[in-house]
């Protein structure tokens, strides 16, 4: 069940499910949401020998304007390895409601059906996205190399020619996660969508990322959120990382602002998924910045940290925040008056006494 939806699988979708993993002639399930539950509406079965051969019957199986699942054998049934992939399909003219709540779903179907059944995942928000061209393509991205920044490119080049010399100093500098990589990992497009959604909105919302088995950043969920809401909506033992957005008329001339924030949440994980949270809270905040870069609403410089999501509530995201305050900044050469209006005085510090 998902935690953010409260929606679960139905009994009838699982047993089609298991049904199709052991070896019927199934291609696509089609599943939806129905009174609170993810039910299957139908299913197709194999014609062609790949994927590819069937992917044309998703142009009539999926409706232009309704979000749906698709879950799709990859292979042929006698190739129980292949595996299947999850495909979401939320359309750009759908509503608001149905496509936070297929966005915060998505993780929890696979999670309920079997996480190792499913090889890749497909996030599709018009039939274009879902033709044997189109996820030709898809295959691609994912095999080819990651794209480096101008940045990131120059500091490639640069090692390229220490190794060329012979030279092994890194630097201070070259940070690595477990497994030898170069902190900052791949994102999902459905939580670099996400994030910039996020950024384009005008209300409360929170969306949750994680990291999933292949070391890539996935959207877990996305939804309104008030701020009195916060603290229940934030998961108490999986890892995850949060992008909190905030309207509020707090520390604003103009008397309205949004800010979207970063909370880093990882304190009751194992020891190993800690430090793979922790190495990449500074680098998930950069590139976030980066997505939200020409938004209305831009990420706070502020990261908001806790190890008890429960004391997050609208008190303290102003601490945090630095809202609402009268308080001078630090080194600002200003200080708070004594009662009746004296400044207050400087004693003159006193040296050490004399030894006698």
């Amino acid at each position: 069940m998902s935690a953010a939806s409260g929606i679960g699988i139905s009994k009838d979708l699982s047993e089609i499910f298991a049904s199709a993993v052991a070896g019927s002639a199934v291609r696509f399930i089609k599943v939806a949401i129905e009174n609170e539950s993810l039910v299957s509406r139908g299913t197709t079965d194999v014609e062609g020998a790949t994927l590819e051969d069937d992917l044309g019957k998703l142009q009539t199986l999926l409706e232009d304007n309704e979000p749906a699942y698709v879950l799709a054998r990859i292979g042929s049934p006698k190739a129980k390895d292949v595996g299947w992939i999850a495909i979401s399909y939320v359309p750009d003219t759908a509503n608001v409601r149905g496509k936070m709540l297929y966005a915060s779903t998505r993780s929890a179907l696979t999670k309920s059906l079997g996480s190792a059944h499913f090889s890749d995942s497909l996030f599709a928000t018009s039939k274009a996205d879902i033709t044997p061209r189109a996820y030709a393509a898809h295959k691609a991205r994912h095999t080819a190399p990651q794209p480096l920044s101008a940045r990131e490119q120059e500091i490639a080049d640069v090692r390229a020619a220490e190794r060329a010399a012979g030279g092994t100093y890194e630097g201070s500098t070259a940070r690595r996660n477990h497994v030898g990589q170069t902190v900052g990992m791949t994102w999902s497009d459905e939580a670099k969508k996400a994030v910039k959604d996020l950024g384009q909105g005008s209300g409360n919302e929170l969306v949750l990322l994680s990291i999933d088995d292949t070391e890539t950043l996935v959207l877990s969920s996305a939804s309104e959120c008030p701020v009195e809401e916060l603290s229940k909506r934030i998961p108490k033992s999986d890892p995850s990382f949060a992008f909190y957005a905030w309207s509020h008329d707090h520390g604003s001339p103009s008397g309205a602002k949004r800010d979207i924030s970063t909370v880093p949440l990882f304190q009751k994980a194992q020891v190993k998924n800690r430090m793979i949270y922790s190495l990449q809270a500074r680098a998930l905040h950069h590139i976030a910045k980066s997505h939200l870069a020409d938004m209305p609403s831009v990420l706070s410089e502020r990261k908001i940290e806790t190890s008890d999501p429960t004391e997050l509530n609208e008190g303290f995201l102003k601490s945090e925040l630095g809202l609402g305050t009268s308080a001078s900044p630090p080194g600002s050469g200003t200080s708070t008056p004594r009662p009746g209006g004296q400044a207050p005085g400087f004693a003159r510090p006193k040296g050490p006494g004399r030894k006698r």
